[in-house]
């Protein structure tokens, strides 16, 4: 019975991950349409490109009622990745948070508490690391926006689009995010387990280890609570210019977007 109530819970969270994703599709082919775009609008989802605007730039969309999962990766990703290679250790660090972990997720259930201290030496490491803003920016363009392949964050909310220049977002948020190490809240908890963004002196992203079941484990997940974003973006980067009704365009990506136009 226990065992059936597993798999219950499994194809339920597949399921939720697979109507995500649809709706995701949906939101995009809506902002190709507003951009005048057809059915069969150009796009990379793998390099985070989800709409090829007229002009060739790329924008992520980034729809959602709660989170925005900025990337999933495990060892493979940042072995061989070569920008996550160069940024100054970081992708070592990611990978020792990896590696922290036995290869099968038996072995860890088996003692927890052993694999979690060891996790927390890179993890405070990283959080080190990312307190210098001129790494935290590389960080944050590298995730969100492949280190600048991409060119726009193009948010939808309320059956509107709200674009924004990528390289701005990441000079914006890598200044006025503080960065932290998460604190046990409850009995069995450890501390240091998680890199936390704050912003305002609340979370607003958080990088962890995802170990809760064998289908992510020993992955990296990388979350943004969609509210908090936009609160900062909205508070950053206030000026914008109304595309047409669906689609607001701000800050410097006000001198970039819609030319095709012209």
């Amino acid at each position: 019975m226990e065992n059936a109530k597993i798999k219950k819970t499994r194809a339920s969270t597949s399921e939720a991950a697979r109507m995500y994703r649809l709706a995701g599709h949906q939101d995009a082919l809506r902002f190709a349409k507003c951009i005048g775009l057809d059915n069969d609008y150009r796009n990379d989802p793998k390099a985070k490109k989800d709409v090829i605007d007229p002009s060739g730039d790329s924008h992520s969309v980034k729809s959602g009622n709660k989170k925005w999962q900025i990337f999933l990766y495990g060892l493979n990703r940042f072995q061989h990745d070569e920008l996550f290679r160069v940024m100054n250790g970081m992708g070592k660090l990611l990978e020792d948070c990896i590696e922290s972990f036995p290869v099968e997720y038996e072995d860890y259930l088996k003692d927890k508490q052993k694999y979690k201290m060891k996790l927390q030496i890179p993890m405070r490491i990283l959080v080190e690391k990312l307190k210098d803003k001129t790494r935290l920016k590389a960080f944050i363009s590298k995730a969100m926006f492949n280190a600048g392949e991409v060119n726009y964050l193009t948010i939808c909310d309320k059956q509107k689009y709200y674009v924004f220049l990528g390289e701005e977002v990441s000079q914006v948020m890598s200044d006025a995010i503080e960065i932290i190490n998460s604190k046990a809240r409850l009995p069995g908890q450890m501390d240091d387990q998680k890199v936390l963004f704050r912003y305002r002196g609340k979370n607003l992203a958080e990088l962890e280890m995802r170990n809760d079941s064998k289908l992510h484990y020993r992955e990296i997940r990388f979350n943004m609570l969609k509210q908090r974003a936009m609160a900062l973006l909205f508070d950053k980067i206030s000026d914008y210019k109304i595309f047409n009704p669906s689609v607001l365009v701000y800050g410097k990506a006000r001198n970039h977007f819609g030319h095709w136009r012209k």
